[in-house]
């Protein structure tokens, strides 16, 4: 588990950090956000995974909808906005709060709500081109989508620990596939 938050927090750092060029620079906070949130994560685990594998679902992170060839920044940013906002809003549930320790769950989701604001800061930068309206219209409904799925999960489980075991590492995972996305455009704009 520590070398996979460590790989995490990596991935993070390279794809986020101010050498990154995205047509807009994440604040360095930014990164530090990330790490910590992921860390966070890591540390509300209440169940072995390994009890809980019955439980395991595809979600079908929007990830498979990117082609191999040219990301679009405005794509990879909206999914990224879209990922932590539709997060921030399950986290901050009635539910997810019986579910998880209250102080580990609030400073995930202050973290959360951190790095909305840097990453609406820089879908501003990227400006309102209609292409970019666009990609953000797309990524939007894609990661709504998404979310829903995770929201019908737990439903259908009735909100059980094991359910909550399953979404909170499929946040993990969403997290960490889109720090991919983001260090994919970074290494496209080098």
């Amino acid at each position: 588990m520590a070398l996979l938050l460590s790989l995490l927090m990596t991935l993070v750092v390279l794809s986020c950090g101010p050498g990154g060029s995205l047509g807009c620079e994440l604040p360095q906070s930014h990164v530090l956000d990330s790490s910590k949130n992921l860390k966070l994560l890591g540390q509300m685990r209440r169940l072995s995974p390994l009890s809980c594998l019955k439980d395991r679902r595809d979600f079908r992170f929007p990830w498979q909808q990117v082609d191999g060839s040219q990301l679009q920044k405005a794509w990879v940013m909206s999914v990224h906005h879209e990922m932590v906002q539709q997060a921030f809003q399950l986290l901050l549930s009635e539910r997810a709060s019986a579910a998880w320790d209250k102080t580990l769950l609030d400073q995930v989701c202050t973290g959360l709500h951190q790095q909305l604001e840097h990453v609406d800061s820089c879908l501003v930068q990227l400006g309102t081109e209609e292409d970019s309206a666009l990609s953000y219209g797309r990524a939007s409904l894609e990661m709504k989508r998404y979310f829903r799925r995770i929201h019908l999960y737990l439903k259908k489980k009735k909100y059980s620990g094991c359910a909550w075991e399953v979404v909170r590492v499929e946040i993990m995972r969403s997290f960490t596939l889109s720090t991919t996305l983001l260090a994919r455009v970074k290494e496209e704009e080098s």
